[in-house]
């Protein structure tokens, strides 16, 4: 993003390894929070450590509430990597088309049985949390929201990026219904890069010898060449 660029109304701005930025929206506030770690292998971009971790993703998350909005304690926090984990595998089992593991529904079940967060408005006109909000609270909202996509018309609409190297998630809201990528900046430009570089390979000629430089036949892309 360039200066003087707004926000974007939704989406998370991630950094990749590499350290280059793109705009990922996975079209639902619950699947904002699977970027921040995870169970197995992804527990190596686990950023959740400790309680203020998780209060500075309220502004960046679909929420955009500040991060002093609701105080989180490290028992809630434990909570809310736990019911991100249990996401992670449903989300995954429906992209599939898996059954989702009984462990997993309980964990999303339990989590929303706590009050959530409240709406409000601010006198500016962005959203506000009343205080005093806790992190279960948090925690159920996301829950809740879970339970609403994985119920509701895009519950087989939850997509895995088309990539081979990219496992981020998302709900596939557009109205074709043919989103492959996570992101059209990232995943989407870099595989329309190798189709393109792939194509050109393709279509570049077999070199032809000079006259008189062999006598031998001349190599056809894609046929054997047989000599005596």
């Amino acid at each position: 993003m360039t200066d003087g660029e707004r926000e974007p109304a939704t989406g998370l701005v991630l950094t990749t390894p590499g350290g280059s930025r793109f705009l990922f929206d996975p079209g639902a506030l619950c699947l904002e929070l699977l970027p921040t770690g995870g169970p197995g292998d992804y527990a190596r971009y686990e950023v959740l450590h400790r309680p203020s971790d998780l209060a500075d993703w309220l502004p960046r998350s679909r929420l955009r509430l500040p991060a002093e909005a609701v105080r989180i304690s490290a028992d809630q926090l434990t909570a809310a990597r736990t019911l991100r984990d249990a996401l992670w595998r449903l989300a995954t089992a429906r992209a599939h088309g898996d059954e989702a593991a009984v462990e997993d529904l309980a964990v999303l079940n339990r989590a929303a049985t706590h009050p959530p967060l409240v709406p409000q408005i601010a006198p500016d006109g962005t959203a506000a949390a009343p205080l005093p909000a806790d992190g279960a609270q948090l925690v159920s909202t996301l829950a809740r929201d879970t339970i609403a996509l994985l119920t509701g018309p895009y519950a087989n609409r939850i997509r895995e990026c088309g990539a081979h190297n990219c496992q981020l998630l998302f709900v596939d809201t557009s109205r074709p219904g043919r989103r492959r990528w996570c992101s059209m900046e990232r995943c989407g430009n870099r595989s329309k890069v190798r189709a393109l570089r792939a194509r050109r390979e393709t279509e570049e000629p077999a070199p032809v010898p000079p006259p008189g430089s062999s006598t031998g036949p001349v190599p056809v892309p894609g046929h054997r060449t047989f000599t005596s």
